[in-house]
């Protein structure tokens, strides 16, 4: 039985915390990472401040042995962590005095840091975005492209 990819894997992680209402973006054990990372705190060491795209002495260790949390290396953890933040419309690194959401959890503005996140994750694995539903509307002579079931498969 083949195993899930680490994308599948991140991919249904965060839609649960989306779903669940357990994604936040100021709490590092149910952020982007945090739960990508089975709703563990420990990431947050391998840099000295949530956002930055700065590994610390510990992080650099971690990414020089080619160590791997659920798949991605501490680099590619701290760019999934900048990628959601800044896409929830926070200033980063992320500190109580810089640019922030009036409301942090709503789901609008988590929406957008997920659609940012999972199409960040594909590019990671150099796959096609699955967020993208352009393709559904793409005409040719007026008459869609693709049919509907082609594109869901």
């Amino acid at each position: 039985m083949k195993s899930a990819s680490r994308l599948d894997q991140a991919i249904a992680k965060l839609y649960n915390a989306f779903n669940n209402n357990t994604l936040h973006p100021e709490c590092s054990k149910n952020c982007a990472v945090g739960n990508i990372l089975d709703n563990s705190d420990f990431w947050k060491h391998i840099s000295d401040n949530h956002g930055s795209l700065q590994l610390n002495y510990v992080g650099l260790v971690n990414q020089k042995i080619g160590k791997r949390f659920n798949g991605y290396t501490p680099y590619e953890l701290l760019q999934i962590e900048a990628v959601f933040l800044k896409a929830c419309n926070y200033e980063l690194p992320f500190h109580h005095q810089n640019k922030k959401p009036k409301n942090p959890t709503d789901k609008d503005v988590l929406f957008k840091g997920l659609s940012a996140v999972v199409s960040f994750l594909c590019q990671l694995d150099g796959i096609d975005n699955v967020m993208d539903y352009s393709k559904i509307f793409k005409l040719k002579n007026g008459t869609p492209f693709y049919e509907l079931n082609e594109i869901l498969i």
